[in-house]
């Protein structure tokens, strides 16, 4: 138990040292500005699949055993594996998603410094056309694009979850709305 309130205050002590950071970043930065990207590269774990609440419009996600909540998302039409980031400002894609997805070439200019939890490193900005879960579509999502090394699964942040109605947690399940 002690352990876990230790590790708990530890994370939040890290979360608490990014806000002004998620403040600085909700807008596009200079080249020589960092970005706060803040999230972890953790491989995705089995989770219980995602269920689309009665209605368009609405999603659940179950928790998996790390509490982390994983989804069966569309971006630009095409099938991707994402984990929810509610500590990310923006959604984070590596470059081979985001080549697969159609960005290349000069629309990837890794520009942007950003601070993961595994130190700085570059990115590039783009915005999605689309992205979906279950019954919900959105459009125009910010999103930033780094090296494949420094990021090893699709981060969902609050660049795709303020574009909701809401969205809350209860009883070990992310609950989404559009």
């Amino acid at each position: 138990m002690l352990m876990r309130t230790v590790i708990f205050a530890s994370i939040a002590a890290a979360l608490a040292t990014q806000v002004p950071s998620l403040f600085l970043a909700m807008s596009p930065q200079p080249a020589d500005t960092p970005v706060s990207a803040n999230y972890v590269s953790a491989a995705p774990d089995q989770a219980a699949a995602p269920s689309p609440i009665a209605g368009s419009g609405s999603m659940r996600l179950q928790a998996d055993a790390q509490g982390h909540f994983n989804g069966d998302f569309k971006i630009n039409g095409k099938p991707v594996q994402g984990m929810i980031d509610t500590g990310a400002t923006y959604v984070a894609l590596n470059e081979s998603l985001a080549r697969r997805l159609g960005y290349g070439g000069n629309q990837l200019d890794f520009r942007y410094a950003v601070n993961t939890a595994n130190g700085q490193t570059k990115a590039a900005h783009v915005t999605l056309d689309r992205m979906e879960i279950g019954g919900i579509r959105v459009q125009g999502v910010e999103a930033f694009v780094l090296r494949d090394d420094a990021l090893s699964q699709t981060l969902v942040g609050m660049s795709f979850l303020k574009k909701l109605d809401s969205y809350s947690v209860a009883d070990g399940a992310l609950s989404l709305k559009q």
